[in-house]
C-alpha cells in the first residue's frame, strides 16, 4: 500500500474541484480517499506531497507511439506529400523489434508528461502490446483497417487477443480512415462492430481535401458515411474532426460519439482548427490527443491542452470559450472515457490507482490563484513530478522505473535511425 498525505486532491466527480484528502493505494486500486486517519495500516511507502497536487493521469487519446522515430524528420510538408514521402516509406522499414524499443521510446516521453494511458493506433501489436506490459504502462489498441492490410481478418483475432491479454492492454475496433479503406473494407469492419456490440473510432475529417473527397465519392461526408454503414452504431468516434459540417456535429451529438482533438498535429500539417468550442455547446464528448510524435513532434499533453483552449478563443472571437476546467477534464475523464477505461477516470476509492503528482513549487505555478487554470494556461512537463500506473510508480523526479534504463533505451533508437537513414 502506498500512501499520499499532505497535499491537494483534484477531483471530477460534480465538476473539477479541490480538496485537501489523501489518498491510499492498494495494489493497482485506490482503496481510500478522504481526510488523515488516526487507524492507519502499516504503509509500503508513504509520500508526502509538501502541498502539491494529486490527480488523474492525463489519457492520450490519440496517438501511433512509435512513430517518435520520425520526430524533426518529416517536417514542413502538407499531409499527402508526409505520409507517402516521409512515413509509408520509413514506416516499412520497421520490423517487430523496432516497434517494440520505439515505442519504450514514446512510453518514457508519456510518463514524463503525466500521461498514464495512450489510444494507440499502430502495427506489430503482439510488440507494442510487449513493449507497454514491460514498461508497465496502459495502452488501448485502435485497429488500423484499410486497404494495404494482406490479412482483414487478423482485426478479429487481434481484438480477441488483446482483450484478454494483460490488464494493461485493451483493443478496440477502427479503420485507418475512409480514405485508406475501401467500401467492403469498412462494410467488414462495421459486421464486427455489429457481431461484438462495440465501438469503432477511425481518422475523421482531419483534412479538407480528405472530407471532399468522400463527398465526391459516395454522396456523403465521412462520418455520415460510416453512420449509413452501422459503424457507429455501438459508440466510438473519430480523430481530429476538423472539417465538420453542422450535420456532423449533430450526428456525434446524437450518437454521444467522441470527437478526439490534436491540435498541434493540425497545425503544424496545416489541417484546420477543429470546432471544439462548437462541438461542446452541441453536446458532442470530447476528449484529448497528441498523434504522434512525426506530425507534432512532441508527446505532451500540456501543450495540448492550452492549445484545445487558446486556439477556440480566437476562432470563436470569445475570450470566455472553452474554459480551463473543461479542458482539464477532456484531457483526464474525456480521454477515460473515449478509450473505454471508465475506471481509471478518477482519483476515488475503487478507481485504478494511475495517477499523477504536479509540483506546484516551480516558478510557472505560483501563486496559486487558481490551480486547474494554471496547470492548462501556464503548467508544463517541468511540473510532473510522479507518474504512477496501476499502483506502481513508474517515473519520479526525473527517473524511469521501466524495467530498464533509459539510456539503453535511447541507444537502441538512435541505432534504429541509423539503420533507417543508410
Amino acid at each position: 500500500m502506498i500512501r499520499f498525505y499532505n497535499g491537494k486532491t483534484l477531483r471530477f466527480e460534480g465538476g473539477a474541484r479541490l480538496t485537501a484528502d489523501e489518498v491510499w493505494t492498494d495494489g493497482g486500486v485506490i482503496s481510500y480517499v478522504g481526510p488523515a486517519r488516526e487507524d492507519r495500516p502499516a504503509f509500503e511507502r508513504e509520500i508526502d506531497l509538501g502541498g502539491d497536487l494529486l490527480l488523474p493521469g492525463f489519457k492520450d487519446a490519440h496517438t501511433h507511439t512509435a512513430m517518435c522515430f520520425l520526430r524533426s524528420l518529416a517536417d514542413d510538408m502538407p499531409l499527402d506529400r508526409w505520409l507517402t514521402e516521409q512515413v509509408w516509406p520509413n514506416e516499412a522499414k520497421l520490423g517487430a523489434e523496432e516497434v517494440y524499443d520505439l515505442t519504450r521510446l514514446g512510453i518514457l516521453e508519456y510518463l514524463s508528461s503525466g500521461v498514464t494511458a495512450s489510444f494507440d493506433m499502430y502495427f506489430e501489436n503482439e510488440a507494442n502490446a510487449r513493449a507497454n506490459i514491460d514498461c508497465g504502462f496502459r495502452s488501448v489498441f485502435c485497429s488500423a483497417l484499410n486497404d494495404f492490410d494482406k490479412d482483414v481478418e487478423n482485426i478479429e483475432r487481434e481484438y480477441l487477443r488483446f482483450n484478454s491479454l494483460h490488464p494493461l492492454i485493451s483493443y478496440v475496433l477502427g479503420i485507418h480512415g475512409e480514405y485508406t479503406t475501401s467500401l467492403g473494407r469498412m462494410e467488414y469492419l462495421a459486421s464486427l462492430a455489429e457481431k461484438y456490440k462495440a465501438p469503432c473510432f477511425t481518422h475523421l475529417c482531419e483534412t479538407k481535401s480528405e472530407t471532399e473527397g468522400c463527398v465526391e465519392r459516395y454522396g456523403l461526408t465521412p462520418p455520415q458515411l460510416l453512420d449509413r454503414l452501422g459503424f457507429f452504431r455501438y459508440g466510438g468516434g473519430g480523430y481530429h474532426c476538423v472539417w465538420m459540417s453542422d450535420e456532423d456535429v449533430a450526428l456525434f451529438a446524437h450518437r454521444g460519439l467522441w470527437a478526439v482533438t490534436c491540435p498541434s498535429s493540425n497545425l503544424k500539417l496545416a489541417s484546420g482548427i477543429a470546432p471544439i468550442e462548437r462541438m461542446r455547446l452541441a453536446g458532442v464528448p470530447l476528449a484529448i490527443g497528441t498523434d504522434s510524435a512525426g506530425s507534432n513532434n512532441a508527446l505532451d499533453m500540456f501543450r495540448e491542452m492550452y492549445l484545445v483552449s487558446a486556439l477556440q478563443k480566437v476562432t470563436e472571437s470569445d475570450a470566455a470559450a472553452c474554459p480551463a476546467d473543461a479542458v482539464l477534464e477532456m484531457a483526464c475523464v474525456g480521454g477515460a472515457r473515449a478509450m473505454g477505461l471508465e475506471d481509471c477516470r478518477d482519483v476515488a476509492p475503487g478507481m485504478r490507482a494511475d495517477l499523477v503528482v504536479l509540483d506546484l513549487k516551480r516558478p510557472n505555478m505560483q501563486p496559486e490563484n487558481n490551480i486547474v487554470k494554471n496547470i492548462v494556461y501556464a503548467g508544463s512537463k517541468e511540473n510532473v513530478r510522479l507518474t504512477m500506473i496501476e499502483g506502481v510508480v513508474r517515473y519520479e523526479r526525473g527517473e524511469f522505473f521501466v524495467g530498464e534504463s533509459a539510456e539503453r533505451i535511447y541507444d537502441r533508437a538512435r541505432a534504429i535511425m541509423r539503420r533507417i537513414r543508410g
